[in-house]
Parts: C-alpha cells; structure tokens; sequence
C-alpha cells in the first residue's frame, strides 16, 4: 500500500497556492431561458397497461405470470373468444407497461413516441406488436392511444450450452406510437400574469432577472417573490400576449449566482464542486490504518489405517499498521480547487478526499454546504 507524508504533502500545497494565487471568481451568463421553467409549460406523464404479442416463443410463462393469462383472456373474450377454463400455454406474448411524455400543448390527433417495458417474465420484446392500449394520466382520465411494432435496442440468444444478451431487450421504443385523444385545456395566451420557475434557486439570481426584465420592457413588470419564483405582469400599453412577452424576454441574458456547495457521492467516489467554494486557515492531520487479513487454511490427514476423516483447519493472519502525521497549518483563502489539484498531484484518493474535506467543513473552516448523495 503506498504511504502519504502529509506534511509533505501539505507543504507542497502551500508552495503550490503561493504559485497560483486565486482569481476572483468570474459570474456566469446565461439566457433566462436556459435557467426558469415557464408556469404551465410542462410535460405530462402518461402510464397504461398492455399487451405485446407476436412473440418468438420469448414471452411470459403464463404459469408464471397470471396477470398475462387474465389480461389475455378479457381480450379474447372481448373479441368474441371465450378460453376460461382452458389450458393456455402461448409464449408469444408479454404483459408490458407503456409510458409516454405528453407535451405542452399538444393537439388531438397529434403523435407521440411511447416506451415500453416488460412486466412479467418475458425474455425478450423483439419482434412484438403492441395492441390498443389507453395511457392515462395522474387524474386517471385517457388521453392517448398507443400501438404498434416494438422495437428494442438489446437482443438474446441463446444455444443448447450458452447464452448471450446484449443491453436489455425487455424494454422497447414505438417511434409516433401513440396518438393523442384529449387535450390539456391550458391557453397560455390569455394569461395575465405569469410566473417563472429558476431551475437552480438563488436569490441574488431572481433578482437579476427581474431587474433585466424591467430595464428591457420600460416597466416594473416583474417582481422577484423569493429566491425560486418572478411573477411577471403583462403591461398595458404592451403590444402582444404573453406569448410575445415571453418571446422577447427569454433570450436577455443575466449573470447566474449560486451558494458555495460541495456534492459527494459516498458510492462512487465522485466528487463536484462549487466555484466559489473557500478553506480557511486550518489544521490537518491524517492518520493511515492499514489493515490485512490472510487465510492460509491447513489441510489434516488422518493416520494409515485408521477411521478418521480429512479435514481442513481455518487459519488466519491479521495485521494492522497504523502510521500517524503531525498537524499541518492550511493558510487562510486556499481555494477548494487548489486544495484538490495539490491532494491528486500527490496522489490522494478519492475516498481519502471526502474525508479531509467532510473533516474540514466540521471544522467550521469551509464555508459551503457538503451535499451527500
């Protein structure tokens, strides 16, 4: 395992941030479109349930899966099919969720692209045709219709002594699979008032744009409510809708703020940071435990000639090595980016990194938020 002097360590830091010193942090711009959701523009999620037949021999167990059979059994008989009480064994088909994106907006008659997914035990959906399926939204009314020919991304195949499957051909796309029946009764031009949404809330950030939007209409239209939400009213004397409102202002750009903050995945080891995230000065030290278990099992014999049987004795080696440093004075105004560079160009890991850095905000010396995911 490979030690680390953290005086040394820190010491060449310290030479390293004399070298680069920090640069004011510069604002970034962006057009208000890009950073507000507009209220009422939105997508809706659609879910439904149904059927993929067509199957080569890849589809439920109806043994396994009795949703499948039941389901399978309600359309024939709608059909004009009656099969209660008969054995059932078809492998062609496959018990699916389908789920759909329906836009802002959208018409009746319109086109959208469904997903879908097995639900029961199929192996695979290539080849397979979905039937008629109503999707349904949150308030559980229908507003579109989906059908048509499956098609996936993944594929299986598979011999009399191997197998192979590549991606995942369970789940499956109907390119303008799904024809829409019922329109979502919201006339954004009629609107009044409007309010937009930051994508990332910040205070100094709403007030921005409030303050472009007011300087380029001529008028105080809009007003930030809290650090999430500007309600912007349409002016009198204005030629147009709100539509032609939101035309115009959505391309000002403004310069975005955020909060120092720090997001740490403890699963992966990944680590992003803020700009304007700061160390002050601080004390370090870090202390390696090295800890080593061994198993070196010792197989027994018994005797010539005798009734006993072989057997196997557990032995095992544990070694535990500790190596302490002494504390290391961190300067004040080190930047988190300088801490990194100079913790990874001495080769510290990750997990190592969330350490000294969780160690640091508990500290009180780093004055941002530690976000775990």
């Amino acid at each position: 395992m490979r030690k680390l002097n953290l005086r040394s360590l820190l010491a060449g830091l310290i030479a390293l941030t004399l070298l680069i010193q920090p640069m004011p942090a510069q604002a970034v711009s962006a057009r208000i479109k890009d950073i507000v959701d507009i209220e009422g523009v939105r997508d809706n999620q659609l879910v439904g349930y149904g059927l993929v037949v067509g199957l080569n021999g890849t589809g439920d167990g109806l043994n396994n899966s009795p949703f499948t059979k039941q389901s399978l059994q309600a359309m024939l008989e709608r059909l004009g099919v009656n099969t209660r009480g008969e054995n059932m064994r078809t492998g062609n088909v496959a018990a699916v969720m389908v789920t759909a994106n329906l836009s802002a907006f959208s018409t009746q008659g319109s086109r959208l692209d469904v997903n879908v997914a097995s639900l029961g035990d199929a192996s695979s959906l290539q080849g397979g045709t979905l039937l008629v399926t109503p999707l349904l939204g949150a308030d559980g009314e229908v507003y579109a219709i989906a059908q048509g020919s499956v098609t996936i991304n993944g594929f299986a195949a598979q011999g009399e002594s191997a197998s192979i499957v590549s991606g995942v051909p369970t789940t499956g796309r109907i390119s303008a699979g799904g024809l829409i029946e019922r329109e979502i009764g919201f006339v954004l031009g009629a609107q009044r008032t409007l309010r937009l949404a930051l994508k990332n809330p910040d205070f100094t950030t709403s007030r921005r744009i409030a303050l472009a939007i007011n300087d380029f209409i001529g008028v105080p239209c809009a007003t930030p409510e809290d650090h999430a939400t500007i309600r912007i009213n349409l002016p009198r004397n204005f030629n147009g809708n709100i539509v032609d409102l939101i035309t115009d202002i959505e391309q000002l750009v403004v310069e975005t703020d955020q909060t120092a903050k720090i997001v740490i995945d403890e699963n992966s080891g990944i680590i992003v940071m803020g700009k304007d995230v700061r160390v002050a000065t601080v004390a370090v030290a870090q202390s390696n435990l090295t800890v080593t278990i061994s198993e070196s099992p010792n197989v027994v014999q018994p005797l010539p000639l005798s009734d006993g049987q072989t057997a196997v004795e557990p032995r095992t080696d544990l070694t535990v090595n500790q190596t302490d440093s002494d504390l290391t004075l961190v300067n004040e105004s080190v930047s988190i980016q300088q801490l990194v560079d100079g913790l990874n160009a001495l080769g510290i890991s990750p997990r190592d990194l969330i350490s000294i850095l969780q160690a640091i905000k508990a500290s009180g010396a780093m004055q941002a938020e530690i976000e775990v995911m």
